[in-house]
C-alpha cells in the first residue's frame, strides 16, 4: 500500500525519526498561511501524489515569500502531474506539503527493502542523493552499496560502519548516523514496511541527518496488526475500479491490455494472462474472484470488467473446486442480462458442476462463446480482439 510523503514522515516521526517541520495544505490560502507559520524564509511546496519523480515534473517548487507560495499553489493544486511513475494519464494534485528549508551540506540516497531470494532486509545507499537510483545503477553501479541484514539477528554496528565508510561520512558523525540507521531499521520492521526510500537524506550544517523526502510502501497483508493502516488510504490516488473491487472482496488489478479476465485462483489467473499473451493479445486486468465466490460477487466482477473502456472482449476461465461452475454461470448470465452484452465473451468452465453450468450457458439465449480448454478459450478471445483492433 503506497502512502503520501506527509503520511510517511508522520510515521517516521512516531518512530523517533526527525523530519523538517511541514504543513499539509489543500488550497492556496492555506499555503499562504503555512508559509507565514514556518520559521524559514526558504520553503518547499511539494505535490502530494503516489508517485516519484515529482521534482522533474514540476511537482516540487522552492519559494521565498508567502505571495510566491500562494502563486505556486494556485498552479500546482489541480494540475495533472505526469511523471515516469504515473504513466501518461498522470495524477491530479489535490493537496501539497509546505515544508521549511534547511542548510544542506550533502545529499545521500538511502532505502530499505526486502530481498526475498535471500530472506533478508536490505539497505541500499549511495552518495548520489537526489538522483533517481535507477540512473545511478545503470550509469555508475559502483556508486551503490547493498548491505544485507539477517532479520533473525538484526542490524549490527559493522553494517552501519560499512555504510558510513562507503558514503564518505566523517567518523565523528558515526553516533548520529548509527542512531538514524537503527531507528530506520526498527521502523521498517515494526511497521511492516515493504519499502522505505529516503531520497535525499540530507546532512545539515548543524550535523543533523534528516530525511528530506520519504516514500513508504506498507505491507497491507499486515493491516490486521496495524488497524491505523486504513487511515492512510487515499481513494483519490487509487484506481476507481480497484477500489470498487476491494469493497466487495475481489482481487483486481488494472493492466493496459484489451482482454478482460475473470478467473478463480491467483495461479490460474497468471496462467490465463500468460496464455492470452501467447496468442497475441494483452490482458486488461488481473481479477481473481476467489474460491468462495457467489453469483452476486461474480456479477459484480463482470460489471467491473465491462466498466474498463479498454476492454474489447472478456475471457472467463473458471476451474470449479470450492467455487461451483453453475454458480459462476448464474452470476455471468445475470450480469449480462442486467447490463446488456455489448462485448464478446468467451467462457471456459471446468470442474464442479461444469455440466450444469454448460446447460445454463446454452439455455441463456446469450451470445456466449464456449472455450473447450484454457488454450482454446484464450485463442478464441485473442483472435476476436485482434480482429477488432485490425478493423479499427
Amino acid at each position: 500500500m503506497d502512502i503520501h510523503e506527509y503520511q510517511a514522515k508522520e510515521l517516521l516521526n512516531n518512530c523517533g525519526i526527525k523530519t523538517l517541520k511541514s504543513i499539509l495544505c489543500r488550497n492556496p490560502e492555506e499555503v499562504y498561511k503555512a508559509y507565514q507559520t514556518l520559521s524559514s524564509s526558504l520553503v518547499a511546496v511539494k505535490a502530494q501524489v503516489h508517485a516519484g519523480g515529482r521534482g522533474k515534473a514540476g511537482g516540487v517548487k522552492i519559494v521565498k515569500s508567502a505571495d510566491e507560495a500562494k502563486f505556486i499553489a494556485e498552479k500546482m493544486i489541480g494540475m495533472n502531474l505526469i511523471t515516469k511513475q504515473t504513466g501518461k494519464e498522470g495524477k491530479i494534485v489535490k493537496k501539497v506539503l509546505v515544508e521549511e528549508g534547511a542548510a544542506i551540506v550533502k545529499e545521500y540516497y538511502l532505502s530499505v527493502t526486502i530481498d526475498r531470494k535471500i530472506s533478508s532486509v536490505v539497505f541500499v545507499v549511495s552518495a548520489e542523493g537526489g538522483m533517481e537510483i535507477e540512473e545511478v545503477s545503470e550509469n555508475a553501479p559502483e556508486k551503490i552499496l547493498t548491505v544485507s541484514i539477517d532479520p533473525m539477528h538484526g542490524i549490527k554496528s559493522f553494517h552501519i560502519l560499512k555504510m558510513l565508510l562507503f558514503l564518505g561520512i566523517k567518523k565523528n558523525l558515526y553516533n548520529d548516523f548509527s542512531n538514524l540507521i537503527n531507528l530506520l531499521y526498527n521502523a521498517f520492521v515494526k511497521e511492516d514496511m515493504s519499502m522505505l526510500e529516503i531520497n535525499p537524506l540530507i546532512l545539515t550544517e548543524a550535523n543533523l541527518f534528516i530525511p528530506l523526502d520519504a516514500k513508504i510502501i506498507l505491507d497491507d497483508n499486515a493491516s490486521i496488526k496495524h488497524p491505523y493502516f486504513s487511515d492512510f488510504i487515499d481513494e483519490d490516488e487509487e484506481e476507481p475500479l480497484e477500489v470498487k473491487a476491494k469493497s466487495v472482496g475481489l482481487n483486481y488489478i488494472k493492466l493496459d491490455g484489451n482482454v478482460g479476465c475473470m478467473v478463480n485462483g491467483a495461479g490460474l489467473a497468471m496462467a490465463t494472462m500468460d496464455t492470452i499473451k501467447e496468442f497475441g493479445a494483452m490482458p486488461a486486468n488481473f481479477l481473481d474472484v476467489g474460491g468462495t465466490a457467489n453469483s452476486k460477487r461474480v456479477e459484480t466482477a463482470f460489471n467491473i470488467l465491462l466498466s474498463d473502456k479498454n476492454v474489447k472482449g472478456i475471457f472467463i476461465n473458471i476451474f470449479g473446486g470450492i467455487v461451483k461452475c453453475d454458480m459462476v454461470a448464474e452470476g455471468v448470465i445475470a450480469a449480462a442480462k442486467n447490463i446488456g452484452l455489448k462485448l464478446p465473451v468467451v467462457i471456459r468452465l471446468e470442474g464442479t458442476n461444469a455440466e450444469t453450468a454448460a446447460k445454463l450457458i446454452d439455455n441463456s439465449e446469450m451470445n456466449f462463446i464456449v472455450g473447450k480448454s484454457l488454450a482454446d478459450g484464450a485463442k478464441k478471445i485473442s483472435d476476436i480482439v485482434n480482429k477488432t483492433k485490425t478493423n479499427l
